[in-house]
């Protein structure tokens, strides 16, 4: 008896292009993704995995009100392909890229609009073997347009991780001192899990907005907008707490508000978490993104390490740490990544326990304002978001380009990584297109504040010979 091949199905479907990001599929919710774009990102995805060799993916999702239905017809979409599915159900995206490994499930596919406004959503992929974005998703795209999809009849099984997730946050630290935390879970998916890893902790933890809400009532989960950690900063000073953490919508970012009830940029905790890797792995890499300040490359440099300035994006930095084998990377926007003890993605509640880890590393508790105190304190701006068409976006940064190539003004050099990043005399400013939203990001520095007003006028300068007129 002979066994015939499945045909093809030939019926395709056509993403719109605008939710095809880099290193994620992102849009507004039945704008332009829908559940029938969920569906065909399962079949498209579980065709690779099979094509590939693979046969497991594991599916999670946020508390966004349009996660559960997507994740019902991508579990749909996938096990039609042949694949295997290992339902988490709801958590944080690192829930997802812990069941990856830990199951050691051929790839991961969490439905997530992370710090988006509410009425969007996406869909974050990794596979066991390192992240998937660029050309794979790309060729997601094409698999689906075309209808090329394998055809099988995968199982479909539930599985609950979370205890199993919280002992592997808590093996590798050991946090013994009493303490005072205050926590903003943002509504946001890390909320259920927080709840539970505070339980396994000494001293006292303040909660704030803990339950999963879709609707984000209480603030924007996004952390490394000041705006949004106003209610946390308040909880440090008024309870006088020893820190306060924030985390994003999909918990894969963290903020930080020490003991005084001083936002903690990202960049500068990164030094913080590079005091203690390196004492570990001297002179190893340490990898930040091109929003990062100048003091933190300095810093790492004075610790020993080697400092290393990358693209922006999760993905993009878990590809460089495993090229140059870095134990620590991180993100001015929050993104943090541990592969020292960890498994080199981002986690924000793995960062928290990390740092009150490393607070407890003395006879007695130390204060993060301590931990910092020998630290720079550079003089800049946080992000700057400048909202933009979606087509528009790359189009405008390579009109700044061209601009600064043909005239350099006052330009001492002229950094391409991601973007433009210009060194001037009195400081630098930064200027990308997000991978991520319709908009902009921008950022400048300075050694004063008279300096930091003359950077962000030659940034604000060079965009209008550009034809984008901005205010800072």
């Amino acid at each position: 008896m002979t066994n015939l091949k499945p045909q093809p199905n030939t019926t395709g479907h056509l993403f719109n292009q605008d939710i095809i990001r880099e290193y994620d599929i992102r849009g507004t919710v039945d704008v332009n993704l829908n559940e029938n774009d969920a569906y065909y990102i399962g079949k498209a995805f579980g065709t690779q995995i099979i094509r590939d060799g693979g046969k497991t993916v594991c599916v999670g999702y946020d508390g966004r009100h349009s996660s559960p239905a997507f994740e019902k017809k991508l579990v749909q979409g996938l096990s039609e392909t042949g694949v295997n599915v290992q339902r988490i159900g709801l958590g944080p995206t690192p829930l997802l890229y812990f069941a990856v490994k830990d199951h050691k499930a051929d790839g991961g596919i969490m439905i997530t609009g992370s710090h988006n406004p509410s009425d969007m959503n996406g869909f974050k992929m990794t596979l066991l073997s390192g992240p998937f974005y660029g050309t794979a998703i790309k060729e997601l795209a094409s698999i689906a347009a075309n209808g090329d999809f394998e055809e099988g009849n995968g199982t479909i099984e539930e599985m609950d991780i979370i205890d199993t997730y919280i002992a592997r946050l808590l093996k590798d630290v050991n946090i013994d001192k009493d303490m005072k935390v205050a926590w903003d879970a943002g509504n946001g998916a890390a909320g259920e899990i927080l709840q539970k890893l505070v339980t396994k902790l000494p001293g006292e933890h303040i909660l704030l907005y803990a339950d999963i809400d879709g609707d984000f009532p209480n603030h924007h989960p996004d952390p490394t907008v000041d705006e949004n950690v106003e209610d946390l900063k308040r909880a440090v000073i008024e309870q006088n707490c020893d820190l306060g953490i924030a985390f994003d919508g999909d918990g894969d970012r963290i903020g930080v508000i020490d003991n005084s009830g001083q936002i903690i940029r990202c960049d500068m905790l990164l030094a913080v978490y590079a005091q203690d890797v390196l004492k570990n792995n001297p002179g190893a890499p340490i990898i930040a993104d091109v929003k990062c300040s100048n003091s933190l490359f300095s810093a790492i440099k004075d610790m020993g390490g080697e400092p290393i300035m990358w693209k922006t994006g999760h993905s993009l930095i878990k590809s460089k740490m495993a090229e140059v084998n870095s134990p620590l990377a991180g993100e001015l926007s929050g993104h943090i990544f541990f592969a020292d003890k960890y498994y080199g993605f981002d986690d924000g509640l793995y960062c928290s326990v990390r740092l009150l880890d490393q607070l407890c590393n003395a006879d007695k508790m130390i204060k993060l304002t301590d931990l910092m105190a020998d630290m720079p304190r550079p003089i800049n701006t946080p992000e700057i978001r400048l909202d933009v068409e979606e087509s528009e976006k790359f189009k405008i940064v390579t009109r700044v380009l061209t601009h600064l190539k043909d005239t350099l003004p006052d330009v001492k050099m002229l950094d391409e990584t991601d973007g433009a990043r210009v060194t001037l005399d009195q400081g630098w400013w930064l200027v990308r297109a997000s991978n991520t939203q319709a908009c902009l990001i921008a950022r400048a520095e300075a050694d004063s504040v008279e300096d930091l007003e003359a950077v962000k006028n030659n940034l604000k300068t060079t965009l209008s010979a550009c034809d984008f007129n901005i205010e800072l």
